[in-house]
């Protein structure tokens, strides 16, 4: 979400580089109708594109062309004399072939999959396909050069006279002309990278080695740097699915292809000395990921040799316009083929109106210097751990070195961008929209003179039973983004309750190589601790379920919670986190109309209303996958599609510090996000824990409800606070989201570009005799302690999800325990999602 509120607000700057041909129009028929998916090259060349959906093209070259050649199967070739290099509103018409009239179906229409050449050639590249490329050696290492850049796009005169740009005329100096799309366009953003890889194919395993790294543009947002990098995943064609902003993209060189697109054999023409065929491809159905383009494949080796692919307009897919790939493959010998050049253009922007505004994306990588079958002596070399941050000599590469290093020379607007760059700095007005656009993505507001951050600002305002409107402050020290160093603190003040209540937290990063952190704090606080089974060990952690201006019913079951905790955590291998931590806390009840008293002999009247313990936990979080941003003591996940495995042990010890109770708490989570192709994808998570000795209410593992009509991770949507009360579970939630398979074949709602989301969650437990009569809670009909421990409670849904690219709605059902005391049937969850 902050990516994407970073990409609408920022993007507004300039300077260009002229190609030498370029032209732009529409084919049609005699019949004035457009024609999609028509082949359109310079002629003698290899250099060309395709038709969209509406039959418009635009084709550019840094050569001198005279002549363009337009094809498709059922209509004779036309061969059109430019009238000068630079020639758009083109309007031309194809001629059909006589002898195919009546079948001018076919043309946009299916193609058959019998007797087709296209799909007898695409077979055999399936066949051949593994000895093409890295897989074909044991082991393998080349070098690596990646350019990514931002630009505003679609330059006119009324974007340049809005009252933003007064003072910043300077930056539409220069406006370049994309050649894939034919906008105008500025640029803003430019990362660079070098680096070497390292593959083995035997071990299965491949590491990166940064060399030198620099940008211009919010160079300081390691963030969005690291969330583009991640945004812009490498991709193999020969794969079945082809992952683009966290979407599965059948494809047209998978197996299951022939069921998702149409294939038309085009033309034929020598390529580095090797006859070659070009196939053009089109979907076979509107709304789903799939691409048009064509590719070149090599005779007798069936490698593929260059390759377009562009995601049709109508493909179920948020914030992005266009994207446009190119790949060009290198001979090694007569038959093996390795990357040699990756490019990708991708058009964000709010609508998909023609004439709309948005930001060009565009990730250009180039591989050389490849070398195979050389294994590497060290036997630890992959598994040994990269550290680098932003001191390092990789980050602070001269001018120079960059000119002399760079495979490829920057042209003129991108060299642009760094001189554009420092002089924007000197400038108070581009300083000052700047600092808008990082309060709003990051939630804080930086105050420079001081290295302080007040925020975070969404959370100013809450309301519960207890404190009624509840007024939040609070900041943190904040010199960069990678500070070893972090001291956060807050205070809030309740307009019911009239009390105040603080916390504050301190970390600090002792050890860059393994992450050693320490790290202390105290809060005194309300909260609803039956939000969640596992415990945030964050001191300064609250649950979701605490406040909400709208609930299902009263929220009244808070408890006072004052804790102090000291912890230290250690990273020894990468994403493997181990952490041990200590805390004291008081607990009692924060309402009068909810209790947490349990019987103690300790006390005069044999009730105790408060509760006091010391906790010792050690926790065990492994991501495989994970990428991380940053390199101080705070960090934040560049990606999502990694799992995660949990462990918590968590004991309590009596009569240390006046404890009150001896117990051992053992949990385990485990979360998987299973992307199935074209189908969609599947979030599973899996929570099982037990308790063993005697506890109250307040150390007992409640089942997550969720009272408000907002959609939160790992509740039950149609379970109350403390409806199921256990100290041994297990909890089981399951959702799918078809990705729009299922609304784009229904007519009239394939427009929508809405998506079909299913869930399903259960929830089985226990609780023992013993720990129901130490509870007096236990008698009354407030909360009854009781497990669904001979039939598990579930619930599920139907969802629809994309609604106007924002929402999802949510609607639940519950499938058992209906006696329970104010037990609902059903209920509406809402949420705001921002997805690709």
């Amino acid at each position: 979400m902050r990516f994407k509120l970073f990409l609408i607000c920022s993007f507004l700057f300039s300077f260009s580089i002229i190609a030498q041909t370029k032209v732009k129009g529409i084919i049609i028929d005699k019949y004035n109708e457009p024609i999609p998916y028509c082949s359109i090259q310079f002629k003698g060349s290899t250099e060309g594109t395709t038709s969209d959906d509406n039959g418009s093209f635009y084709l550019e070259s840094d050569k001198n062309w005279q002549e363009i050649s337009v094809s498709f199967i059922g209509y004779k070739n036309l061969i059109y004399k430019l009238e000068s290099n630079i020639q758009f509103n083109l309007k031309l018409t194809l001629e059909e072939e006589e002898e195919t009239l009546n079948a001018i179906t076919i043309v946009t229409g299916k193609q058959p999959k019998k007797n087709n050449p296209a799909i007898a050639i695409l077979r055999k590249i399936w066949a051949k396909k593994r000895k093409n490329g890295l897989k074909h050696f044991d082991q393998y290492k080349y070098k690596k050069y990646q350019k990514v850049e931002f630009d505003l796009n679609t330059i006119d005169e009324k974007l340049k006279k809005k009252r933003i740009f007064n003072g910043l005329e300077f930056v539409f100096k220069d406006v370049d002309t994309s050649n894939i799309t034919g906008k105008t366009f500025l640029p803003v953003f430019l990362n660079e990278s070098i680096s070497e890889v390292y593959g083995d194919n035997i071990i299965k395993k491949e590491k990166d080695v940064l060399i030198a790294n620099q940008n211009s543009g919010f160079s300081n947002n390691q963030q969005l740097i690291d969330y583009i990098d991640d945004l812009y995943a490498d991709y193999n064609i020969y794969d079945n699915y082809l992952k683009i902003f966290d979407k599965s993209f059948v494809s047209p060189l998978s197996k299951s292809g022939i069921n998702n697109y149409n294939y038309v054999l085009a033309d034929s023409a020598f390529i580095d000395k090797k006859w070659s065929y070009n196939i053009i491809y089109y979907p076979r159905r509107k709304n789903e990921l799939t691409f048009k383009g064509n590719f070149w494949v090599s005779d007798t080796t069936f490698a593929v040799k260059e390759i377009n692919l562009q995601v049709t307009k109508n493909a179920n897919i948020n914030w992005v316009k266009d994207v446009y790939i190119e790949q060009e493959f290198d001979i090694l010998n007569d038959s093996i083929f390795v990357l040699k050049r990756d490019y990708l253009l991708s058009d964000f922007s709010l609508t998909n109106k023609e004439n709309s505004r948005g930001v060009y994306g565009k990730k250009t990588t180039i591989y050389k210097d490849y070398v195979f079958n050389q294994p590497i002596e060290d036997k630890k070399f992959y598994d040994k751990k990269v550290f680098i941050s932003q001191e390092d000599d990789s980050y602070s590469k001269p001018r120079e070195y960059w000119d002399n290093n760079r495979f490829e020379q920057l042209n003129e607007n991108e060299k642009g961008i760094y001189t554009l760059i420092d002089t924007l700095q000197t400038v108070k007005k581009y300083k000052t929209i700047n600092k808008v656009i990082e309060t709003l993505s990051s939630g804080y507001f930086e105050i420079n003179s001081l290295n302080i951050d007040y925020g975070p600002l969404f959370s100013t305002f809450g309301f519960n039973d207890v404190e009624g409107l509840r007024v939040r402050v609070g900041a943190r020290t904040y010199k960069t983004t990678n500070d070893l160093f972090r001291l956060e603190a807050y205070t809030a003040y309740g307009l019911k309750d009239e009390k105040i209540k603080y916390g504050f937290q301190a970390k600090w990063l002792l050890n860059k190589k393994n992450r050693l952190i320490l790290s202390g704090g105290k809060r005194n606080d309300i909260e609803q601790i039956g939000a969640s089974l596992i415990a945030n060990t964050d001191v300064l952690g609250r649950s979701d379920g605490s406040s909400s201006l709208i609930s299902t019913g009263t929220n009244d079951k808070l408890t006072n919670v004052n804790i102090t905790t000291f912890a230290a955590q250690i990273e020894p291998t990468p994403n493997l986190v181990l952490k041990l931590s200590s805390n004291y806390k008081t607990l009692s009840s924060a309402s009068e109309t909810f209790s947490l008293d349990y019987n103690s002999i300790s006390s005069a009247n044999g009730v105790s209303s408060e509760m006091r313990q010391l906790e010792t936990i050690f926790s065990l979080g492994y991501y495989p996958k994970r990428k991380m941003s940053g390199f101080g003591v705070q960090r934040y996940p560049a990606n999502t599609d990694y799992a995660q495995y949990f462990t918590q042990i968590t004991r309590g010890s009596k009569d240390i510090f006046d404890s009150d109770f001896d117990y051992t708490k053992v949990q385990f989570s485990v979360f998987k996000l299973w992307k199935i192709g074209a189908l969609g994808r599947l979030k599973t998570s899996l929570e099982a824990g037990k308790t063993f000795g005697e506890v109250p209410l307040a150390l007992l593992s409640v089942a997550p409800g969720n009272q408000t009509y907002f959609m939160f991770s790992n509740t039950f949507n149609l379970l109350n606070f403390y409806e199921f009360v256990t100290d041994q579970y297990a909890s089981l939630h399951l959702e799918h989201n078809f990705n729009g398979r299922i609304f784009s074949r229904i007519p009239l709602l394939k427009k929508t570009k809405m998506r079909t989301v299913i869930g399903f969650k259960t929830f089985l437990g226990n609780i023992s005799d013993a720990n129901v009569a130490l509870n007096t809670t236990g008698n009354t009909a407030e909360i009854p302690l009781i497990a669904p421990s001979i039939e598990p409670y579930y619930e599920y849904s139907v969802g629809v999800a994309n609604i106007f690219k924002v929402l999802r709605v949510d609607f639940n059902f519950r499938g058992n325990y209906f006696d329970n005391a104010d037990a609902r049937r059903f209920g509406i969850t809402a949420g705001l999602e921002f997805n690709f």
